[in-house]
């Protein structure tokens, strides 16, 4: 059964950094693509970054971009979302997701089937 478990999650000063992980489980991540999601309180659920199963393509919002990084270690069948520099208003949980489509990465969280439980990240002085 797919399964993944996004960890890494805390309380993080502004400024400060963080590192996600998501880990799978009962499938290879090697041919799926991955993306990552935050979503707040009362808020929609926003598309942050995805990364294509070879990495090769790795796409980011806006609002992120030059801040988080998203990477990928097959071997340990983990995806990673470093990110830096954050700020009060990106409080959420965070989630990563397996695109329907296995190889197609989006920004769209309609265009993705299976997620994890999410982590919190709380970005407060």
């Amino acid at each position: 059964q797919l399964q993944l478990v996004e960890s890494g999650g805390g309380l993080v000063q502004p400024g400060g950094s963080l590192r996600l992980s998501c880990a799978a489980s009962g499938f290879t991540l090697d041919y799926y693509a991955i993306g990552w999601f935050r979503q707040a309180p009362g808020k929609e659920r926003e598309g942050l970054s995805c990364i294509s199963s070879p990495g090769v393509i790795r796409n980011y919002a806006d609002s992120v971009k030059g801040r988080f990084t998203i990477s990928r270690d097959n071997a340990k069948n983990t995806v990673y979302l470093q990110m830096n520099n954050l700020k009060p208003e990106e409080t959420a949980v965070y989630y990563c997701a397996v695109p329907k489509e296995y190889w197609y990465c989006s920004g769209r969280p309609a265009d993705f089937g299976s997620w994890g439980q999410g982590t919190q990240v709380t970005v407060s002085s």
